[in-house]
C-alpha cells in the first residue's frame, strides 16, 4: 500500500504507525494549524488527517474509527459512526468528529498533531445477487428480528 504525505509536519510529528504489537489499527493525527474547539452536541467538523492512500488491491477497504480514550475520556467520537474509504479514493483522509457530551459541558479541544481516530484495514467481499422468489435455505429464526431471540 502506497502513502502520500500531504503535510509535511507528520515527518516530525510521526506517520502513521501500529502503537503497538498487537494494534490493529494505525492512529491518525490532525492536521490543523492550531487547536480546534468542537463545542458540545454541534455539527460535526472534519479534520485533515495530512495523508492519502493508494491501496492497490481493490479487494482492501479501510475503516476509520474513534480512538478507545478519547471516545470514553473526552467524548470525541466519530460523526458519521465509522468512516469508510473504498480502495478506489485516493484523494486525502479526512476524519469526521463530533463532541457526543451533553450541552453545557467544556469543548472538546483538538490539537495539531494529536491523535484523534484510528484507521483499520479489512478485505471485502462482493457477492454477486441473485433475484429469488423464495430461499433455497431456510433457518428457524427465518424473518424475526429486534428481539426475537431474547431480551
Amino acid at each position: 500500500m502506497q502513502v502520500r504525505i500531504l503535510d509535511p509536519r507528520l515527518h516530525e510529528w510521526g506517520l502513521p504507525r501500529y502503537q503497538s504489537e498487537g494494534a490493529a489499527a494505525v492512529d491518525l493525527m490532525a492536521c490543523i494549524e492550531a487547536p480546534l474547539s468542537i463545542m458540545p452536541q454541534a455539527p460535526a467538523l472534519l479534520v485533515k488527517s495530512g495523508i492519502a492512500l493508494s491501496f492497490g488491491d481493490m479487494g482492501l477497504a479501510a475503516l476509520v474509527l474513534p480512538r478507545s480514550g478519547q471516545g470514553h475520556k473526552r467524548g470525541l467520537v466519530m460523526g458519521n459512526g465509522t468512516g469508510l474509504i473504498d480502495p478506489d479514493y485516493t484523494g486525502e483522509i479526512m476524519v469526521s468528529v463530533w463532541n457526543r457530551n451533553p450541552p453545557g459541558s467544556d469543548p472538546v479541544v483538538i490539537e495539531p498533531g494529536e491523535r484523534i481516530a484510528q484507521m483499520i484495514f479489512v478485505p471485502i467481499l462482493r457477492p454477486e445477487f441473485e433475484v429469488v422468489g423464495n430461499f433455497d435455505t431456510q433457518t428457524a429464526r427465518g424473518a424475526g428480528g429486534f428481539g426475537s431471540t431474547g431480551s
